[in-house]
């Protein structure tokens, strides 16, 4: 796929952590309940930790007990799917339409009228409040 923002693997590993790295770059998976972002509740936005890319709204954010951030849904066009195989299991991928940071998966399981929980890795994302 290409993406607006593209840069050589080499710049990805100066300007990310090992642990950003390797969730955003390589779809790893930070482990459940220790993300920083989980019970962030404050008025706000979420921003790919990659490029910056506006994804979610605190408004979009609730707590599913899964362990990671959920939001019911994203901001438009900021999101593209994947199908994802991996682990023996048949599951939708979400990436960074800006970039392609991996960011976690999306399940038709949310609570809310939108039937979706987006579940993101903390470390994948950046917080700003209002």
């Amino acid at each position: 796929m290409d993406f607006p923002v593209t840069l050589p693997d080499t710049e990805w590993r100066q300007r990310l952590s090992l642990e950003r790295y390797e969730i955003l770059r390589h779809a790893a998976t930070e482990p459940a309940f220790t993300g920083e972002l989980l019970h962030v509740d404050e008025a706000g936005s979420f921003t790919c930790a990659g490029c910056g890319a506006h994804l979610f709204t605190s408004d979009q954010k609730f707590d599913s007990g899964c362990g990671w951030p959920s939001f019911d849904a994203c901001s438009p066009g900021s999101i593209i799917e994947r199908l994802d195989t991996s682990h023996g299991m048949r599951r939708t991928e979400i990436l960074c339409a800006s970039c392609g940071g991996h960011l976690g998966h999306v399940f038709n399981d949310g609570p809310t009228a939108t039937g979706l929980r987006y579940c993101v890795n903390s470390l994948s994302m950046e917080f700003s409040p209002e």
